[in-house]
């Protein structure tokens, strides 16, 4: 006895209960008899563990549970068993074949029965995957993976199945288990199936059918259809007249039918079809047939008497058989005369699905009409009576097309093009003035609005102060007529468009002329961009008229450049420019010399002064009573996680929309570009130390300054854009060369 080590087995044990004589198998309840353990669930002498499920030599393969190490592997068995048939004469027992499968993750089975052509029995499932219990007297077992072998019986549930053979797989799974298998056995023939196929060889004909194969034609070209345009000329019998007729021809099986064109007015019903559809024959009318006397196939009688008991064999040679001609895709030709049933009528026309298809197939390419009537007589104009004075125009013209009045339509796809999508307004504004003798309307000023997406223009005139003259709405948004024209006509009036304004243009806006001088910047590129609408601004058109005038007027032209430029900079002031394409004779518009000057342009970009935007920052702030910079600095100081006291613009936006801070999106970034550095990033201390009208007051400013201050900003400077003019790029565009100016 070593140390540690004590005789008594209690040592360590935690279960001294009792073993009870009652259990449950399969749901029943049993008594366990002499098989009873021992205390605590012992093993007496003399028994033997029973195992839940199929116990596998250990030390081989993982030591994975088997739901895991046999997850989707299945042993298949090929088996059969018999089943008596004593109400049949014909059969007294009858075989039939199953496969059973065995699961190894959990020991279940199942039996299926492969289903038979009309069989007459149900099969399928025989029985569904469960485990199945061992017979009696030990049905309080199951079936495991060492009951199966090759050319043994099994009971399942009183019904004995033979294991006759089994897949590879099953065969190498049971020699790796040391199952020694059995040969294979042979399937016993089933009488009754043995007789159904001696009926059913007793059936087929010792020589073939012939096979009429029309799947193929039906598959290639089903919903193909020809279409022909077909002429009846029935003008011979007693108040016949022409008919048109349409012909379709399908290709899935060469039927025809025909439709007749019924015109308005022809005092013909409109039938639905003049031929129903069917395989037309050539030599129509055709004589009667008797039934049977027209098959695919000819048959010869051999010798016995008709039906039951006689011989008869296929006529390969057809003796006898009548043979009918149709109509096929061949025989209908552009011009050519079909036969419908007595009628003749002549194929004119096709469309193009059908020259497509003779071109492709017979290689046609002659398609020119057959002329079956004369050309329609021209439509005479519908003579509208003159406009009334009540309403639109297009509203009384609508009255006089219908007895039902509709209203007249809009071009909806060019509302939805034109209309004002976002930021883009897509209304072209230019500045115009008053053509009048009175000194007084001289001075005012008016802003004209075109808007795109329906043609109309507003006009309105801005407040001066001082002036006199009430500011506002000087014309209501509508189509304006241009003028000479006569009011009480049948034409339809002409309206001023987009393409009839231009700076420089002269309009007549309801007997009041007007002059435009100038455009906002919107305009201007709004019209270069869209330059095949807008002529005046297409830069092409307007170089094509300045490369036309003459060599005299080129040299002129290369030595005033000269002489505007004695230092030799490449650039001219704007207004010399202009003067000089207004003297010249090409006859350019005011629209197309501003344009010119906008391309060859020196742009310059106007430096915004910082402390005027914070003054006018300020002012905002204040007026919207702002005062929540110290709940700021605490957001960036979050946001801060580095402590480096600068963030990017991107989170600083992110800040003041949660604040709402009350200045618009371009004057925040504006600010916030000014207080950028070198990495891209802000200073919050000294931004909001700047923005604070509280601790730092600017002085404020003047309302002209701030309106100025928001233009330049902007984009859009009162000043002109245009000031200096590159000429040597415009004389390389224009006259191809500059190396000959200071020579001439």
């Amino acid at each position: 006895m070593l140390p540690g080590n004590s005789a008594n087995r209690n040592l360590g044990k935690d279960k001294f209960h009792k073993s009870q004589h009652f259990d449950y198998s399969n749901g029943v309840a049993m008594m366990v008899g002499a098989e009873k353990p021992g205390i605590g669930g012992e093993l007496l002498l003399g028994q033997s563990s029973r195992p839940n499920y199929s116990l596998f030599p250990k030390g081989e393969g993982s030591d994975a549970p088997s739901w895991v190490a046999f997850d989707k592997q299945v042993l298949c068995f090929d088996a059969y068993f018999q089943e008596s048939v004593p109400q049949r004469r014909e059969e007294k027992h009858r075989v039939r074949m199953c496969k059973i499968y065995f699961y190894l993750e959990d020991d279940t089975i199942q039996v299926v029965e492969p289903e038979l052509k009309n069989s007459g029995i149900p099969q399928g499932i025989l029985i569904r995957r469960h485990r199945i219990p061992l017979p009696a007297p030990k049905e309080d077992c199951f079936y495991n993976v060492h009951h199966f072998n090759i050319n043994q019986e099994i009971v399942f549930y009183s019904r004995n199945f033979m294991i006759t053979d089994c897949d590879p797989f099953t065969r190498n799974f049971l020699i790796k288990m040391g199952v020694r298998l059995n040969p294979s056995a042979s399937t016993p023939a089933d009488p009754y199936t043995t007789h159904r196929q001696e009926m059913e060889d007793n059936m087929k004909p010792l020589r073939p059918y012939e096979r009429i194969d029309t799947l193929k034609q039906f598959l290639e070209h089903d919903r193909k259809v020809l279409r022909f345009y077909c002429y009846w000329d029935d003008t011979e019998s007693m108040f016949g007249d022409p008919r048109e007729l349409i012909l379709h021809y399908f290709l899935a099986d060469d039927t025809m039918e025909i439709y007749e064109v019924v015109l308005p007015n022809s005092g013909r019903d409109a039938v639905p079809k003049f031929l129903h559809r069917g395989k037309l024959p050539k030599h129509a009318p055709i004589p009667k047939r008797q039934p049977g006397e027209i098959t695919n196939r000819t048959v010869l009688n051999v010798f016995g008497p008709v039906g039951e008991g006689g011989r008869y064999i296929l006529d390969s040679l057809k003796t006898g058989a009548v043979e009918e001609e149709f109509y096929k895709d061949c025989d209908l030709t552009i011009g050519g005369v079909i036969n419908v049933w007595g009628r003749r009528m002549i194929i004119c026309d096709c469309d193009n699905f059908t020259k497509e298809y003779y071109s492709s197939k017979y290689g046609v390419e002659d398609f020119t009409p057959v002329l079956y009537k004369a050309s329609p007589p021209p439509k005479t104009a519908r003579q509208v009576p003159p406009y009334t004075g009540f309403g639109s125009e297009e509203d009384s013209l609508c009255s006089c097309q219908g007895l039902l009045p509709k209203p007249p339509q809009k071009d909806f796809r060019k509302l939805m093009e034109k209309d004002r999508q976002g930021l883009v307004s897509n209304v072209l504004r230019f500045v115009a003035k008053m053509l009048t003798d009175s000194l007084i309307d001289k001075e005012r000023v008016f802003i004209v609005y075109v808007y795109l997406s329906d043609d109309t223009i507003a006009v309105f005139e801005p407040p001066q102060r001082n002036s006199g003259v009430i500011g506002g709405k000087f014309l209501k948004r509508g189509r304006v007529k241009k003028p000479g024209q006569e009011l009480f006509k049948s034409e339809m009036s002409e309206y001023f468009t987009a393409q009839d304004l231009y700076v420089g243009a002269r309009l007549d806006l309801n007997n009041q002329p007007f002059q435009l001088l100038d455009a906002d910047e919107f305009t201007f590129n709004y019209m270069e961009q869209h330059a095949d609408e807008f002529p005046k601004a297409n830069i092409a058109t307007i170089v094509s008229k300045v490369k036309s005038i003459s060599e005299e007027e080129q040299k002129k032209v290369k030595q005033f450049f000269t002489m505007s430029d004695p230092s030799s900079t490449g650039g001219i002031p704007y207004e010399s420019f202009r003067t000089l394409l207004a003297e010249m004779d090409v006859q350019l518009s005011e629209h197309e010399i501003i344009t010119l000057g906008r391309i060859y342009s020196v742009r310059e970009q106007k430096e915004v002064d910082l402390g005027l935007m914070l003054a006018v920052a300020q002012d905002h702030l204040k007026k919207k009573n702002f005062e929540k910079f110290t709940d700021m600095i605490r957001a960036f100081t979050h946001e801060d996680r580095d402590r480096s006291g600068h963030l990017s613009s991107k989170e600083a936006q992110i800040i003041f929309k949660a604040f709402r801070l009350p200045l618009s999106d371009d004057l925040q970034r504006a600010l916030l570009e000014k207080f950028q550095d070198e990495s891209e990033k802000i200073d919050y201390h000294a931004f909001l130390s700047s923005i604070n009208w509280r601790e730092n007051p600017t002085p404020a400013v003047l309302p002209d300054v701030t309106v100025k201050l928001d233009a330049d900003w902007r984009g859009d400077a009162a000043d002109p854009a245009v000031k200096t003019i590159n000429y040597s790029l415009f004389l390389e565009d224009v006259f191809g060369s500059t190396t000959n100016i200071n020579d001439s």
